[in-house]
């Protein structure tokens, strides 16, 4: 014997569902806004009244900001998947990152990029990488082989931190 109750279908004035708005129309009022104000930029910017973009090196040489600190990096992959990072100039052995707690793995992701530019280019791993820490506390990754720079303060405190601890000044100086 069946003992569950009986389940009426919800009322919809005969039409099995509903037809209520459920998007208030000043949430449609601010998306339409947005989509007028980013088609506006964007011509903006294709007939030249506003810029493309910011390079970092123009805008440093704009406003004088000169390098801080150099340093020429090496970064080679050992056998059991640690990445020994080294000072080209002195030789000494800056850091040996071994997982993912310890940065490497941010760094691992930034050198496979570099890797990749250097083998579309046809270049070796031998040439060094410079890390500069600008007067401005910036800081950026630079492969003078290919001319590719990286702005390591865009991708957050942490990863900028990855690379900032192999400058002999620290991290935060």
């Amino acid at each position: 014997m069946n003992t569950a109750p009986a389940r009426t279908a919800p009322a919809h004035n005969g039409h099995g569902h509903s037809h209520a708005n459920t998007i208030p129309r000043p949430a449609l009022a601010l998306a339409g806004a947005l989509v007028a104000l980013s088609l506006t930029l964007t011509g903006l910017v294709r007939v030249g009244v506003l810029d493309r973009e910011a390079v970092p090196a123009v805008e440093r040489a704009r406003t004088g900001v000169t390098a801080g600190e150099v340093r020429h990096l090496t970064f080679s992959d050992r056998a059991d998947g640690a990445v020994v990072v080294t000072d080209v100039d002195t030789g000494h052995t800056l850091g040996v990152l071994i997982g993912e707690n310890d940065g490497g793995g941010f760094v691992r992701g930034v050198m496979r990029g570099m890797a990749r530019e250097r083998k579309m280019h046809g270049i070796g791993a031998a040439a060094p990488f410079e890390l500069t820490r600008w007067s401005n506390g910036s800081l950026t990754l630079r492969d003078p082989a290919t001319g590719r720079a990286i702005e390591l303060g865009s991708f957050g405190a942490t990863n900028r931190a990855a690379f900032a601890r192999f400058l002999a000044t620290g991290p935060h100086a």
